[in-house]
């Protein structure tokens, strides 16, 4: 039987297996540790949102999870307020702390994010040591009561324990709503490739600041719950150990599966209680067994799953009455030719230091036109593609969109407006397939929200809709076969027909192309520009930074030559071959000559 039939049966018997965990293990004590994993598995679910599904390393779910223990311990002990008013305090204080800080955490990078969201914790740990009359100080406050909702106690043991393996059942439902449909594939592009996903018209920051509060949500339900579990909150629920025991979860079960953060809290919370008769060496044996899970399945518990027992790839089946018109894929339509600039770029200058990389360039593209821009090394040109995308913002000049104005607009506004582009180094994502890398560029026109994917029903129709959409781009590009492959498998070849595929799905009018034939043959070279004067004969605008001069002579049908950063020639190709200055330049003499010949 193959890995992907016995993913299946292989599940039923782990789900079988939780279920009778408990009822094997009846012991009051037992069941109380059981709780606490089911509490654990919540936050650790909540914390993938923001470690997982974007790749943040946020080091502030403790934070949250021991503020909103705190929230719920003083309204309960202090104020008698019954569960639900403290749950819904303590879900909404973490919300708004994640909110308040976000604005300035999100705009920081790799460790400083993470020292960033370190210091939360430490701050509120402080807080709740000092300030002894509503916190009890480094006591803490006990007396929590046990849940009471409409007059209704809930008891200790099984019913307490169904109570909160009923919050995890919602969170995994919260989680699995989020990944599955098209929303799920942005977070995925987002955690991979931040600028690829702007070029995509998808906002990562937007995105981050959802998952950042949704995280925080999650743990406020944990913390909620942790506190009526144990009856007392104390400033143990602040401390980073807490924080690091979230994170081991997360790895050890597999950042972005959801049965893998109930794995890892069930390993986490048991595998000490199950060592304790090593005495003091149980530390020591704990640690050994948690790394070497990490030695042997870095990607963790579910990645190992994933890799042993991979699963099935599904063929979806693309329905007829979402495909789109063929006059809307790829830009497909009659040319009609037009004096009127497209795309125009006038004085366009970039400087970084004192380096001019781009120096008063100015130059249109007309509709349907295939431009080509070449120069040496270091002449400015992906400095070019970098500011008409929004990557970089031009330190003067101005760049005219169809008579609008985007030289002050953000790289998923301008790819929203139709400006499409691929990279000299390839962006996908290679862990998802052909079809979905292409249909991930119609998040924006399916108008996808968080709030959107939590109301998916058995299927969700954006996603539907935008793999019909893709599917109609990848036929147009001999590429329906390759569908449903990942992208991680396939040749470079093929994968930089995906990435104008990807392009192309956006509905751009216009299309900038980084070395588009960088790595391939001459046979995948005639296949390419065949792709491109198609494109070009129905109306798509094209700009096409090249060294390879063999590729551009019989494809461009206008040239532009930067050096140093500025415009030395632009016309036609066969003039752009005899310029002196781009001979001297870029091409050589030699060459030059032999073009012309």
């Amino acid at each position: 039987m193959s890995g992907a039939k016995l993913r299946r049966p292989l599940g039923i018997i782990g789900l079988c297996a939780l279920a009778a965990w408990p009822i094997v293990m009846s012991s009051p004590y037992d069941l109380r540790l059981f709780t606490l994993a089911g509490i654990f598995a919540i936050l650790a679910i909540g914390y993938q949102f923001i470690f997982g599904y974007v790749g943040e390393l946020s080091l502030s779910q403790g934070a949250f999870f021991g503020l909103s223990a705190y929230v719920t311990g003083i309204l309960a002990a202090k104020a008698g307020f019954d569960f639900p008013a403290t749950f819904a305090a303590s879900i909404a204080v973490s919300v708004l702390l994640a909110a308040l800080i976000s604005l300035p955490v999100l705009r920081l990078a790799s460790h400083y994010f993470a020292l960033a969201t370190l210091g939360i914790g430490q701050v509120l740990l402080l807080l709740a040591i000092d300030w002894q009359s509503l916190t009890g100080g480094a006591i803490g406050l006990s007396g929590v009561p046990l849940p009471r909702m409409f007059g209704f106690q809930i008891g200790r043991g099984w019913p307490l324990l169904l109570f909160v393996w009923s919050f995890v059942l919602l969170a995994a439902l919260v989680a699995h709503q989020t990944k599955r449909g098209l929303y799920g594939l942005a977070c995925h592009v987002v955690r991979q490739n931040a600028i690829a996903a702007r070029s995509l018209a998808i906002d990562p920051d937007r995105i981050r600041f959802a998952m950042f509060l949704l995280s925080a949500a999650v743990a406020g339900v944990a913390g909620a719950l942790h506190a009526h579990t144990i009856r007392i909150v104390s400033p143990e629920g602040l401390d980073f150990k807490v924080m690091i025991s979230c994170l081991t979860m997360a790895v050890i079960g597999g950042r972005t599966h959801i049965w893998g953060a109930v794995a890892g809290a069930l390993l986490v919370v048991h595998l000490p209680e199950w060592l304790r008769g090593l005495e003091q060496g149980y530390v020591i044996v704990t640690s050994g067994i948690l790394i070497a899970i990490l030695v042997l399945a870095p990607e963790g518990l579910a990645g190992l799953v994933d890799r042993l027992l991979p699963a099935a790839v599904g063929r979806e089946a693309i329905p007829a009455a979402a495909s789109a018109p063929a006059s809307q894929v790829a830009g497909e339509g009659v040319l009609m030719p037009s004096e009127t600039p497209i795309l125009a770029i006038r004085g366009l200058t970039k400087t970084f230091g004192g380096v001019h990389a781009l120096n008063d360039v100015t130059f249109s593209l007309m509709r349907g036109s295939i431009t080509a821009v070449i120069g040496p090394n270091g002449s400015g040109k992906t400095t070019l593609v970098n500011c008409v995308t929004g990557i970089y913002r031009a330190d003067g000049g101005e760049m005219v969109l169809g008579g609008n104005e985007i030289s002050a607009m953000n790289s998923e506004d301008i790819a929203a407006r139709g400006v499409g582009r691929t990279f000299q180094n390839l962006r996908l994502v290679d862990d998802m397939t052909v079809l979905d890398n292409v249909a991930v560029a119609r998040f924006r026109t399916e108008q996808t929200s968080l709030g959107k994917a939590f109301l998916i029903g058995r299927r969700d129709a954006r996603l539907e809709r935008a793999r019909s959409h893709a599917m109609h781009v990848l036929r147009r590009l001999g590429l329906e076969t390759s569908a449903y492959l990942n992208c991680g498998s396939l040749a470079h070849g093929t994968k930089r027909l995906v990435e104008i595929a990807r392009a192309i799905c956006l509905d751009p009018v216009v299309l900038l192309l980084d070395e588009p034939a960088a790595g391939l043959n001459e046979t995948e070279q005639a296949d390419l520009a065949r792709i491109l004067e198609g494109l070009a004969a129905r109306g798509l605008t094209l700009l096409i930074i090249e060294h390879n001069m063999e590729f551009l002579k019989s494809l461009a049908t206008h040239m532009v030559c930067l050096d140093y950063g500025e415009l030395i020639a632009s016309g036609r190709p066969s003039a752009i071959y005899q310029d002196e200055r781009v001979i001297e330049a870029y091409v050589g003499r030699r060459y030059g000559a032999e073009a012309m010949a």
